[in-house]
This record gives structure tokens, sequence and C-alpha cells, in this order.
């Protein structure tokens, strides 16, 4: 009984966080936070070579984090939006995180694959990342803004070259 409490209250206190539903928000599996999401711990990923990336050394407008996997057909499809988005707006950054860690040659062929050619691959070592953001699943991609607070994200894949998309990104530039 105390576990299905448990499960409720986690249920509720997450959608608090992703309430605000609006017909201006372009895809159906985007959640928009109510306010923006401070996360205490910072945010800190590998790049393709191993050296450390966090966030705090960039200036962008807003940041993608694309959580993904090489094995996963949804992040596949999405994938070369993703690349498209990136090479047609430099306000925004961009980093395609892959779950798997020590994943480099699958990511390679990935990448070529699909011919993402605007994208870097970055890794979460030890799913340090997923839990900050309490991932369930991917394709996940966190948006951030410019102070780096989570404004929303988008749990499995989307088409990020959709025109709504692009507007509401433009929009909450903020």
């Amino acid at each position: 009984m105390i576990n299905k409490f448990l499960i409720y209250i986690i249920f509720v206190v997450n959608l608090s966080f992703f309430a605000k539903a609006s017909s201006e928000i372009p895809f159906p599996n985007m959640f928009v936070t109510k306010t923006p999401i401070t996360y205490k711990a910072e945010i800190e990923f590998k790049g393709f070579e191993g050296e450390a990336i966090n966030l705090l050394n960039y200036n962008n407008e807003i940041y993608l984090l694309n959580f993904w996997a090489s094995w996963c057909a949804p992040c596949r499809k999405e994938m070369p939006s993703l690349d498209k988005l990136q090479s047609n707006f430099k306000e925004i950054k961009i980093f395609p995180i892959n779950i798997k860690e020590s994943d480099k040659k699958k990511s390679e062929i990935f990448f070529k694959n699909l011919k993402i050619n605007n994208l870097q691959i970055y890794f979460d070592t030890n799913s340090k990342l997923a839990n900050i953001f309490w991932l369930r699943g991917i394709p996940t991609t966190i948006i951030l803004n410019k102070h780096k607070q989570e404004i929303a994200r988008i749990v499995g894949d989307a088409d990020f070259e959709d025109d709504k998309f692009i507007e509401w990104l433009k929009e909450n530039k903020k």
C-alpha cells in the first residue's frame, strides 16, 4: 500500500513540474515546465575523446541535451532533424549524449550512416545525467534556457524541423 502511495506522490510531483499544457506546445510528447527547473548538480558529461564537458563553459541562448543509443530506432529516426536544426540555428547548442559510454565505434557508425555532419558525439559517464534528469527512456531531449534551467523535455522521438517547434524555440529563448 505504501509503495502505491509513494508512486502516486512521485507522479503528482512530476506532473506539477510539467503541467503547463496549451495548444502552443508543438508535440504531444513535449512537457513544458511552469517555471524553469534549476538543477543543483553541475551538468557535466564526456566528449568523444573522454574530455570533460561542462555546460558552464558555454554561452548559448538555448541547449538541447538529446539522450540516445545506437540500437534505438526512434533515436535513428530523429537524429537527422537534430543535425539540421543545429546547422540552421547557431544560438542553439545541441548535445547528443549517448547513454552507452564505451560505445565509440557504434556511435561513429551511427552518425556516419545517418550522414550527421553538424553534431558531435558525447557520452553520459556512469549514467550521471540520466540520474540527474530522471530519464525514463530514450530518446529523451531536455531543453534548457540560457541559465541552464530546464524549460521543457520531449520524451520519445520528435521532428526537430517542425515549424511549430522552431517557433516555440524562438519564443522561449529567454
